[in-house]
């Protein structure tokens, strides 16, 4: 039985279509069947944000920072002249995410403002998810869905996460829903005369949706991609794909000086690799659940909603806009990313609304494949009188009421909210079984580095004005993003500032004036990278190469501390020989 989806055409004020809202069993009926099924839509579209805003919520406050969560911090607290300088040499790819993260940081300067952006935004991708499920199916496919997504602990991390990837989830989960929109407004039957300005301004909200998505990130230009495949599946007239047209080539023209821009910032991203042979077993995992429990459902649930046919000619289905959305913009990335490595999953966090529809979608067509299959009841019949009439049996109204009224409630209840329950109980199942994952995701430790530590070590360890020296000058962000552990410290190498050079972690001092500085020196701390004490490291900057050169012969170690990502050394001036 194909799963069955209501025409992108019919207008969103009319009652639901007969497979949400019809008559008998299957849901409500009469006059206020239209206030329940809206009433339904409403809670399925709040309950699946109450529910990502309370796991996005628990244990926000980890205590630390990781590196790319501390360049938010740091960059968005610059006033916005610094902030535009530092874009013209790096980062430009976040620059609107930094400046939107200015005037939040601006009122409440802590871990806990940093994430909250990322946790709404995640709570309105779950809401838009629900929307689309709603709007593509039914009201109990939305909640379903969104709840599935809320619950997916790739979620819960870029809720929790300082960084522009929960805000290019939700605003690719809201152009896709435009697009839905979009596509009714052009399919709209209203008359001639009124047609072009919905038309128009529903081209236009969906553009600029996309057009803010894609400058929040530019790789979530891919989502283009994947809105062409819907229209494609659904065989759209051309009236369709004009205005689509124009509101994508309008993104293109708005995305150019940012893709000009950060073309020469590519640097940033040389320490992406080419994907190899695990990586789309870990996507997969990514999307669906990680626990074997979930993963195994997940997909048979998938492959149910994929059996039905996609699409109609001029219909927009739940598979045929949830497909292309899951699968174009990471196979794509996938397959740039083998000549010119551009993917991480964090880059293709938005396709992961896909995953969810789908499922969603097949749990639906399972439970309606159960309902058909299940026999009806038999009545005893009473013998049909002489002339072929079946006899009615006499009713006392004084006593039918009493006897029916206490099984009709219990009934309709079941008949109406039996399924969506049965579902919902499913994800709470997932949830269950995913709870470890998501707890151990609040573990500082399992980001790459926590700068707090580095910054309560130094602090511990380092007495007032003790020399620091940074290797290499990236190391500098733990006392970017933490300051009061170096304080006492004095930086050998800096310059100039971030915020007054332009740059994320300052501009250093000429090889010769750093050799000096260090040649009147006993003692001194070094915080590098691991990979800049390793022997097989040989920086291209003289800067670096000085550093380098004078810690491995004039100095030799005397203690070390390691934390996640940093190492923490002393080192004493080596005796002269004898």
């Amino acid at each position: 039985m194909a799963v069955k989806c209501p025409q992108v055409a019919v207008p969103a004020s009319a009652p639901a279509p007969a497979s949400s809202a019809s008559s008998g069993p299957s849901g409500p009926s009469g006059p206020s069947a239209p206030f329940a099924v809206a009433s339904a839509s409403v809670v399925a579209v709040l309950a699946p944000v109450l529910v990502m805003f309370g796991i996005g919520l628990w244990g926000i406050d980890r205590g630390g920072m990781w590196r790319d969560e501390a360049v938010t911090f740091q960059v968005a607290r610059r006033s916005l002249p610094q902030i535009w300088h530092l874009l013209h040499s790096v980062d430009a790819v976040h620059g609107l995410y930094y400046l939107l993260m200015h005037p939040v940081l601006a009122v409440h300067a802590d871990e806990v403002a940093l994430r909250l952006p990322s946790l709404c935004a995640a709570a309105v991708t779950a809401g838009l998810v629900a929307a689309l499920g709603t709007r593509l199916a039914r009201p109990r496919v939305g909640l379903w869905a969104g709840l599935l997504y809320a619950v997916t602990p790739m979620a819960g991390h870029f809720a929790q996460e300082g960084r522009s990837y929960a805000l290019v989830a939700a605003g690719a989960a809201g152009s896709t829903l435009l697009l839905v929109r979009a596509v009714h407004a052009a399919n709209s039957g209203e008359p001639r005369a009124r047609v072009p300005a919905r038309r128009v301004s529903a081209w236009c909200a969906y553009g600029g949706a996309v057009a803010v998505t894609v400058l929040l990130h530019e790789l979530a230009v891919l989502i283009l991609l994947a809105h062409a495949a819907t229209l494609a599946l659904a065989r759209m007239p051309r009236r369709v794909w004009r205005g689509w047209a124009r509101a994508a080539g309008a993104v293109l023209l708005v995305l150019l000086p940012l893709a000009l821009v950060s073309s020469g910032q590519a640097g940033q991203v040389a320490w992406l690799r080419p994907p190899g042979g695990d990586t789309v077993e870990s996507l997969l995992r990514a999307f669906t659940g990680p626990t074997q429990p979930v993963l195994g459902p997940y997909l048979l649930l998938i492959a149910l909603a994929l059996r039905a046919p996609l699409t109609r000619r001029g219909e927009l289905s739940l598979p045929a806009v949830a497909l292309p959305l899951l699968l174009l913009p990471p196979a794509t990335l996938l397959a740039v990313s083998r000549h010119w490595p551009l993917y991480d999953d964090r880059y293709v966090l938005y396709a992961l609304a896909g995953a969810p529809l789908l499922a969603a979608a097949g749990a639906d067509r399972l439970l309606r494949t159960a309902a058909r299959l299940r026999l009806p009841a038999r009545h005893p019949r009473a013998p049909a009188d002489a002339g072929g009439a079946t006899p009615v049996p006499a009713r006392d109204d004084r006593t039918a009421p009493a006897r029916n009224a206490a099984p009709a409630l219990p009934r309709a209840f079941r008949a109406r909210y039996g399924a969506a329950l049965l579902g919902v109980v499913a994800v709470g199942l997932a949830f269950v079984s995913q709870v470890s994952v998501l707890r151990a995701d609040r573990d500082p430790a399992r980001r790459p580095d926590n700068l707090a530590a580095v910054s309560a070590a130094a602090a511990e360890r380092m007495s007032p004005g003790d020399p620091v020296l940074f290797l290499p000058a990236i190391g500098r962000r733990a006392a970017v993003a933490y300051p009061q552990g170096f304080r006492s410290a004095r930086d050998v190498a800096l310059r100039e500032p971030g915020p007054v050079s332009g740059t994320l972690y300052g501009r250093e001092t000429g090889p010769g004036e750093l050799r000096r500085r260090l040649d009147g020196l006993d003692r001194l701390w070094v915080v590098a990278e691991p990979y800049a004490l390793r022997p097989s490291w040989h920086p291209a900057e003289p800067t670096e190469q000085v550093k380098l050169a004078v810690v491995g012969e004039e100095f030799v170690p005397r203690a070390e501390f390691v934390r996640k990502g940093s190492v923490l050394r002393l080192y004493v001036r080596r005796p002269p020989a004898t």
